[in-house]
């Protein structure tokens, strides 16, 4: 019934396709009525919530489908393709997109970890993956609906807001993608720092060697761990980032030199040989085909 009262909040205040902020910080609810092919992103630190109608997230070959039955939990940037193929005006998407603030985030998983330790992952086991989809628990459907139920009142978002957000965080880190999520922002979140320190430089010429002197391991140990949380080698992550931010920018209308100079690239050459080895077009045939994906987290 939880999620269905959700629905009806969402068709109430957003009937027509787009975004709209709820008065919460970080929080808005979403309608997309039109398809949208998987596309180049990149995936912030966020929770995803579907009520209606289904998202794709590709990250590494791999497709990730989540909708009513799963929310998404990213817990640290992540490149991805990712689209909305499905929708129509009989089928949206309706949902709400949380993001999740890294001090609350941090907080909250040190309280955990201080009330029942750390997390301890048997000997030669994975790191939990920097990607992760859960089954909607009766806690986050709770919290959940609570958030979004505040109304336009002004008083009730600044009493009331940041508790409930809080609440919904902590059922986020209690759920099934809460190893995830406190691997991000908790004790040995070496590897999430190490993404935000290089999402912060991608015009910058950041190396393996910066990245696990960032993370204080070496350089073996650093891979091993890297590929683990996201799947992907850090110089194949590095460069998917800067990808798939100059591929984002390109499409939202910034022509191809300057997308390629912001992410890191002196050579157009380099970056247009790059380009066209990853999305199968060239940055000039993408700019013409590409539309920005609004809305697609």
């Amino acid at each position: 019934m939880s999620k269905q009262q959700i629905r009806q909040i969402i068709d109430r205040r957003l009937p027509d396709a787009g975004m709209m902020e709820t008065g919460v910080n970080g929080v808005q609810l979403f309608r997309v009525t039109e398809p949208v092919a998987c596309a180049p992103a990149v995936y912030e630190p966020t929770v995803v919530a579907i009520v209606s109608g289904a998202k794709e997230a590709i990250l590494d070959g791999q497709r990730h489908v989540y909708d009513s039955g799963k929310y998404l939990c990213c817990p640290m940037s992540m490149p991805v393709e990712a689209g909305t193929p499905t929708a129509s005006p009989d089928n949206p998407l309706l949902g709400v997109m949380i993001a999740l603030d890294r001090r609350v985030m941090t907080e909250l998983s040190i309280e955990m970890e201080s009330a029942a330790g750390p997390i301890r992952m048997p000997g030669g086991s994975a790191l939990p993956p920097g990607l992760a989809l859960a089954p909607w628990d009766t806690a986050f459907t709770g919290a959940l609906l609570r958030l979004v139920e505040l109304g336009d009142d002004p008083a009730d978002f600044a009493v009331l807001g940041e508790g409930r957000l809080r609440e919904l965080y902590y059922a986020v880190l209690k759920g099934a993608s809460g190893a995830s999520a406190r691997r991000a922002f908790g004790v040995g979140n070496e590897i999430a720092r190490t993404i935000q320190f290089l999402s912060e430089r991608l015009n910058e010429p950041v190396t393996i060697d910066d990245m696990a002197a960032h993370a204080g391991m070496s350089r073996a140990v650093f891979h091993r761990k890297f590929k683990q949380a996201t799947t992907m080698s850090p110089i194949q992550f590095a460069k998917s980032m800067r990808l798939n931010h100059a591929a984002m920018k390109i499409a939202g209308g910034k022509n191809v030199s300057e997308a390629a100079w912001d992410a890191g690239y002196a050579s157009s050459s380099q970056f247009s040989r790059e380009f066209k080895r990853m999305y199968g077009q060239s940055p000039k045939q993408w700019s013409q085909a590409a539309q920005l994906p609004a809305g697609i987290m």
